[in-house]
């Protein structure tokens, strides 16, 4: 029998306390504490007294000095940690590869169309001019019809298709200036040239002239450049009443009544092409040119849906906007005239326009055009109006100091 030790009391040791500390040493005295308890016997099956020494438990001091010595040395809170980063690392890899799923779908979403646009603008803007020039009046008809025919785009869109052989009808509401540029165009072209004398500023009585001067010809394409602007970019409130009712009348209603006045032709004929010239101010708000910009927007809204409406009945309809182009009222020492990459000459731009005609139902006719189209799509609108209040100011105090 063992003899008692009354002045130590029997230590009980809690196999939740060993467990926690996740140590072989612990775990093994945990074991034997569960299997040694005062009303168990020890190894030898004996019946241990309450107050029997803990030196008498066999292996009891060994085992818990081993647990003390593994806590002092820092061991056991260690492999706990890196057991349960572990854990945690290999409940987490499914959601890491969903995570890592959703960023490279997020990232194809943004890229490829990017990447399609500029596969466009090379495809449109470059490869065309590196074929062989088309036959437009096979492909439309004979006769080609300008509005706004004197000066800037329209000028050089005529100039540009009577290069190709197409007879220019010019319109415009200067007749000096309309003579002089249908004689240039016949002498240098060797085409045939009518001019027609319009104000469209006043409104539904010109067009019954025009509508009677174009009958039972071949019309092949329709180029709807008049339009009307501001002197230079101001707030509304500054506007002349009489500049809003330019714009609506120019703007709007000239280009709406040309198309009625052609199109039925070209539907008889099976062919045509129209022509509307937006503005790169329709991509969004654009303060201080509100009204010309929303009016820009009708026409560009007008041809797509026209587009829609008759491309099965072998008419092309293209919306045409184009950014800055120098002109005559560009001011010498404006940065426009700086940065021909960036505003191209009349010249330059309808050479790029004509060449895009029948490909591209919606485009800006100039690649550094199409490459601030781009970003004007992609970036928000907020540094839109930012980028377009700064520069119209700009432009407005070059107008302002060019007047003083």
């Amino acid at each position: 029998m063992l003899a008692p030790c009354p002045a130590t009391p029997l230590q009980y040791y809690s196999p939740r306390r060993w467990l926690s500390n996740a140590s072989p040493v612990a775990a093994a005295t945990s074991a034997h504490a569960q299997s040694v308890t005062p009303a168990e016997g020890g190894p030898s099956g004996e019946r241990l007294h309450p107050g029997a020494c803990a030196d008498h438990v066999s292996s009891g001091p060994a085992a818990l000095s081993g647990a003390a010595a593994a806590r002092a040395a820092g061991g056991t809170g260690f492999g706990d940690r890196a057991s349960r980063c572990r854990e945690i690392a290999r409940s987490c890899s499914c959601y890491v590869e969903a995570l890592a799923l959703v960023g490279a779908w997020y990232t194809a979403r943004k890229s490829i169309p990017v990447i399609c646009d500029f596969y466009s603008l090379v495809r449109l803007h470059f490869i065309p001019r590196l074929g062989s020039r088309p036959d437009l009046i096979k492909q439309y008809g004979r006769w080609a019809v300008i509005s706004g025919a004197t000066d800037g785009i329209g000028k050089a869109y005529a100039e540009e298709l009577a290069s190709h052989g197409l007879n220019i009808i010019l319109i415009s509401q200067e007749e000096e200036k309309l003579q002089a540029v249908a004689k240039h165009i016949a002498d240098t072209y060797r085409v045939e040239t009518l001019v027609l004398v319009a104000d469209f500023s006043r409104g539904r009585e010109i067009y019954a002239p025009i509508r009677e001067a174009l009958r039972d010809r071949d019309i092949g394409i329709l180029v709807n450049d008049v339009g009307a602007f501001y002197p230079y970019p101001q707030y509304f409130s500054q506007v002349p009443e009489d500049t809003i009712w330019d714009i609506v009348n120019v703007n709007i209603a000239a280009a709406s009544l040309m198309v009625h006045i052609v199109l039925p032709g070209m539907v008889e004929r099976k062919k045509g092409a129209i022509v509307t010239v937006s503005s790169g101010s329709c991509c969004k708000p654009t303060p201080q040119l509100a009204a010309f910009s929303a009016s820009k927007a009708y026409l560009d809204h007008f041809s797509r849906a026209l587009q829609y409406e008759y491309a099965s009945k072998g008419i092309f309809v293209q919306s045409l906007i184009p950014f800055y182009v120098t002109s005559s009222v560009t001011a010498p020492g404006s940065f426009l005239r700086r940065c021909p990459w960036l505003a191209p000459s009349p010249r330059v731009y309808a050479q790029h326009a004509v060449s895009t005609l029948g490909i591209s139902k919606r485009t800006t006719g100039y690649w550094s055009h199409s490459i601030q189209f781009l970003f004007a799509q992609y970036m928000p609108e907020w540094l839109w109006v930012w980028g377009a209040n700064l520069l119209n100011r700009s432009l407005r105090k070059e107008a302002l100091s060019s007047q003083a």
